[in-house]
């Protein structure tokens, strides 16, 4: 019989740290209920065990594909553990009448076009006798190369709450885990239904053929050597990617968000310096 390995786990490098240093994993209703169905499962209490490993950045990475995801866990040996969960999925008729159904409702389609997993869309499983999330233990298989005989254990838990974190960020991952892509749901004629519901897509304003036109600012007027206008450090730092939202499985010691906001901050700062004519050895 093979026994746990109670050794501190080596500290990883540059492995997937969760993002909610304090509380829950996940903060949308879809993430939560991802959670809430593995603890209805009496595995709760072994997500704890996770807890630690995943805030440490000890999984080093997770692939999620069709009905499974694939993950490295650094533990007590050299070696990182190979975790793999194979997860039910949903034959591709019942797909099929899904996305007729998604397509048929207005607010379901323009939440999922948008990027948004809609607050009634468990409602289309139920009517057609199926579940968004796995249903029972069973419908989860779970493999781990570490000696612990529990099952989950604390490197599959690490997993599950990491990629309850990964739902927020992109919910789609969920229809992925249960055989069906974002790219086939949205397709094609799930486009067109949609269109059809809402009235006929406006027409898109064309670009001007003249470059000059395009780059023209009718709605300021510049003094002359003032091409590029009043040069400012802007008020909000790393807009662009806070509207992209988190990077998949961030990786870094430092939470993107913050990251990205000090490489901007100090970027306009340089920037700034620079249009000013100075440069690292002058004075400000």
């Amino acid at each position: 019989m093979a026994y746990p390995d109670y050794r501190p786990a080596i500290r990883a490098r540059g492995g997937i740290r969760a993002q909610s240093r304090r509380g829950d994993f996940g903060a949308s209703w879809w993430a939560r209920r991802w959670l809430q169905t593995l603890e209805e499962f009496r595995i709760g209490a072994r997500l704890d065990r996770g807890r630690s490993y995943a805030r440490r950045g000890q999984v080093l990475s997770i692939d999620v594909e069709r009905g499974e995801v694939l993950a490295l866990v650094q533990g007590s040996r050299p070696k990182p553990y190979r975790v793999s969960v194979q997860v039910k999925t949903i034959s591709l008729p019942d797909w099929e009448e899904l996305r007729e159904e998604f397509g048929r409702q207005p607010a379901i389609a323009a939440s999922l076009l948008s990027g948004r997993m809609p607050d009634a869309i468990e409602e289309c499983f139920s009517a057609r006798g199926l579940s968004m999330f796995p249903e029972s233990e069973a419908d989860l298989e779970t493999v781990c190369s570490c000696p612990d005989w529990s099952n989950p254990c604390k490197h599959v838990a690490a997993v599950y709450l990491l990629l309850g974190e990964e739902f927020d960020r992109d919910p789609f991952l969920i229809f992925r885990l249960r055989g069906m892509e974002r790219e086939e749901l949205l397709g094609g004629d799930f486009v067109r239904s949609a269109q059809t519901l809402d009235g006929p897509p406006a027409a898109p304003e064309p670009l001007p053929a003249d470059p000059s036109e395009f780059w023209a600012n009718p709605g300021r007027q510049f003094d002359e050597g003032e091409a590029f206008g009043a040069i400012t450090v802007p008020d909000v730092h790393a807009a662009l990617p806070r509207q992209l939202g988190r990077f998949p499985f961030w990786q870094g010691e430092e939470e993107f968000s913050a990251a990205m906001e000090r490489i901007y901050r100090a970027a306009s700062q340089s920037a700034l310096d620079a249009h000013a004519g100075q440069t690292d050895g002058e004075e400000n």
